[in-house]
């Protein structure tokens, strides 16, 4: 009897684990500039790994989403999932602002630094602004953060075909780079030290910028997707077993 209840219990405790696992998102597509024919496969991308790890996602391209605070803290974590342009009015800005302080997590994926270039903030918490890219190509990625979540599965380089930003000012001191890029794998980088991926906490929140992602065969790269996965789990503060 005593064997059979400790199962029990050892069952129960396994299942409140994977319920408190469970992770609800937001993912904003909005564009208000150039629009990446690559988000349709991201959705189709996102959305089946929400079903393998047990998420819950929302998409949505309406900014109105964004309006309140209480709104927000529903979710675990925001996702611009390649938006581009000045998004949000000052009522959203606001919203989101307080969100991610208050421990809310953002990633920003390519298209990061290509979005809210009026909002001082944002600039801040993301840490750069898009400048241009060369044509896509294949270049090689130096995995400067092997133990992070979101790189931990990435070989030390990684050689991989994309496009590739430059940005309008050498990356804060302060950012934590995950990726770089080899400027001498590839022509058009105008950055020397380039970094294409970071990370940073802001007050009690997270927010990861990953400019990886412009076309559509990156949301069926296997590394890629690890990749974004690793980056959704961090900024939503979890730790999944791999």
């Amino acid at each position: 009897m005593k064997k059979t209840l400790f199962v029990l219990l050892v069952l129960i405790l396994g299942i409140n684990k994977l319920d408190a696992q469970k992770i609800k998102l937001l993912a904003i597509s909005k564009t208000n500039g150039y629009r990446h024919g690559a988000i349709s496969a991201a959705k189709v991308a996102l959305t089946l790994m929400a079903q393998q790890n047990n998420w819950e996602i929302e998409f949505t391209e309406d900014s109105l989403r964004f309006n309140d605070y209480k709104t927000l803290k529903q979710y675990d974590a925001v996702i611009f999932m390649l938006t581009t342009g000045n998004i949000f009015g000052e009522k959203q800005e606001t919203a989101l602002e307080k969100y991610i302080k208050k421990g809310g997590g953002l990633l920003t994926m390519h298209t990061g630094t290509d979005t809210e270039y009026d909002w001082a903030w944002y600039y801040k918490a993301i840490g750069a602004q898009f400048k241009s890219h060369p044509k896509q190509q294949q270049a090689k990625f130096l995995v400067v953060d092997t133990i992070h979540q979101a790189t931990k599965m990435l070989p030390a380089t990684w050689v991989r075909f994309d496009e590739l930003y430059n940005f309008k000012l050498p990356i804060p001191a302060n950012i934590n780079v995950l990726i770089e890029l080899d400027e001498t794998t590839y022509s058009g980088g105008t950055m020397g030290k380039h970094p294409i991926a970071w990370y940073q906490t802001v007050k009690k929140g997270r927010v990861l910028q990953t400019a990886l992602g412009h076309t559509d065969a990156s949301y069926k790269e296997d590394l890629f997707l690890q990749h974004l996965k690793g980056a959704i789990e961090w900024v939503a503060k979890t730790n999944y077993p791999n």
